[in-house]
């Protein structure tokens, strides 16, 4: 008997793609500068849970770019990048910048907290439903990172690992916007 994928295990296979691809160098990052402000579509609302139990929503950085990471302890390319994350953070947080990482571990925090003690991370990391989650934000693979300009409207969307260069480029341009 032939049993159909449920979307949970469909998101996970396409992520485990994404991330070898990413490993092998032959994975590419989707994103082409900023959108225009005016062609900005606001950031869907987002509310979850720290390691202590403290909701944080999205909606409560407006005012901030918010760079809005989501990674899996397994990704091998979420692991490059957030290092580059957290300096950006220390780089341009005066300026604005509030990184939200949101992880999307199938055993949720059992497997978030060890990693975290092991490789900590400076700015505030949560923990998302995959499946919710992945249809929400349309999210196909890991790593996938969002710049949300200061009114809470997605300014760019980077599926796969980003370029870190042309990354802090654009970031710095969205922090300078009036």
């Amino acid at each position: 008997m032939q049993r159909a994928l449920s979307f949970s295990t469909v998101v996970a296979l396409l992520i485990v793609i994404v991330c070898a691809e990413v490993r092998a160098g032959t994975g590419s990052a989707e994103a082409a500068g900023l959108i225009p402000a005016a062609a900005r579509r606001d950031a869907m609302a987002l509310a979850l849970t720290n390691a202590d139990g403290k909701a944080i929503r999205l909606s409560d950085h407006r005012g901030k770019v918010v760079l809005l990471d989501f990674w899996a302890t397994w990704c091998t390319g979420c692991k490059v990048e957030i290092p580059w994350f957290m300096e950006f953070q220390r780089k341009y947080e005066p300026q604005g910048l509030r990184p939200l990482g949101v992880a999307l571990d199938e055993t949720g925090w059992e497997a978030v907290r060890p990693y975290l003690k092991e490789h900590p991370i400076s700015y505030p990391v949560l923990v998302g439903d995959a499946t919710a989650i992945a249809k929400q934000y349309n999210i196909g693979a890991l790593p996938m990172t969002i710049l949300i300009d200061r009114r809470g409207r997605i300014a760019q969307t980077h599926v796969g690992m980003v370029d870190k260069a042309a990354f802090e480029k654009d970031l710095s341009q969205l922090l300078h916007e009036k």
